[in-house]
């Protein structure tokens, strides 16, 4: 799955307005706005909470969902299950990666059937532990999202994959707002999980716009997850906080950018550099002088461009004769002076 390049991954999740045409459509735009996978998510109402009318349920928490109950939103929200393998062969044709987000151990089955080649656990099930064992069970590379982790809830999701035998984590830096405000994005926690857990690290980004993943691509990210949706006005439970196609694709392009102009650690004096040094500083003659004349900082100065002697040399020299009569504008070389 990683490479030197980030694996940039188009979020379809509530993005299909119920139609399975759009989230074929999505897939394919996915691809040309230049996605490396599309990430679907796999559960129904049932599956991931009850339906209860009780304040339990339903949602107050300053979103644009507040005043629903969960189970009505992840009514309209699930992807049916019936979609799946018909988008993951859309995927396959487009050549995207195509994995989910499972939310209970029948949609690992259900995944499994469909032979994924990765798996996602959402920010809110790190605390599912039962879950994340089943997942990492199946010996698949698993990204597992932090937006409501704790260290601990962290430390004990990747414990839980070790002991399975799975190593191959991904940890992403998420803020579980959606959107998320800048101030709340704090991405210098990306090489910090790098550092502390000794995983991959990158980020499932929720703020508006593609600033944020291209500052992760610049702090070490391997992978970067936003949610893609094929035209805002379709709606939905995850519309406003979307990139639609030409917004990804402005994102892709500014990540790929970004990580041209991060290139490697370069020391080496190509030919291009060593013929650019001839507009550094060098050591210059400043004034006619005759043979016997003493160097000073009336005759002999630093200047462009780079054909004299190094500066270094210059409180060296102050105070030597010149072996000869020579024009200003000469660069200075050893030759010209005495003792």
């Amino acid at each position: 799955m990683l490479s030197d390049k980030c694996f940039i991954i188009a979020e379809l999740s509530a993005n299909h307005g119920g139609n399975i045409n759009i989230a074929k459509e999505t897939v394919r735009a996915a691809k040309r706005a230049g996605a490396d996978a599309i990430k679907l998510q796999t559960y129904t109402a049932d599956t991931i909470t009850l339906d209860v009318k009780k304040d339990y349920f339903k949602i107050s928490q300053d979103t644009a969902w507040d005043g629903q109950y969960l189970h009505d939103l992840y009514k309209e929200a699930s992807l049916p299950w019936e979609w799946h393998e018909e988008l993951y062969q859309v995927a396959d044709e487009e050549g995207l990666v195509c994995f989910s987000s499972p939310f209970d151990k029948t949609a690992v089955d259900f995944l499994e059937e469909l032979n994924t080649p990765i798996y996602k656990v959402a920010s809110f099930e790190i605390t599912d532990i039962p879950l994340i064992k089943y997942i990492a069970s199946k010996n698949k590379p698993i990204i597992i999202s932090t937006g409501i982790a704790t260290l601990e809830d962290i430390e004990l999701a990747i414990d839980t994959c070790k002991k399975e035998g799975n190593s191959n984590i991904t940890i992403l830096k998420c803020t579980s707002a959606y959107p998320a405000s800048p101030e709340d994005a704090n991405l210098m926690t990306i090489p910090d999980i790098v550092k502390r857990f000794g995983v991959n690290s990158g980020l499932s980004d929720h703020t508006i716009g593609i600033e944020a993943p291209v500052v992760a691509v610049c702090l070490g990210a391997k992978v970067i997850e936003k949610h893609f949706i094929l035209d805002k006005k379709i709606g939905g439970a995850d519309a406003h906080f979307s990139l639609d196609e030409k917004e990804f694709k402005k994102m892709v392009d500014a990540v790929r950018l970004a990580e041209v102009m991060l290139g490697k650690v370069d020391y080496e004096m190509t030919e291009k550099k060593k013929k650019s040094r001839e507009f550094s500083r060098s050591l210059f003659i400043t004034n006619d002088v005759k043979k016997g004349d003493l160097v000073t900082d009336k005759n002999v100065r630093s200047v462009r461009p780079g054909f004299g002697l190094h500066p270094k040399y210059y409180n060296e020299i102050l105070g030597k004769k010149f072996t000869g009569d020579i024009e200003k504008g000469t660069p200075l070389k050893m030759n010209h002076l005495s003792n």
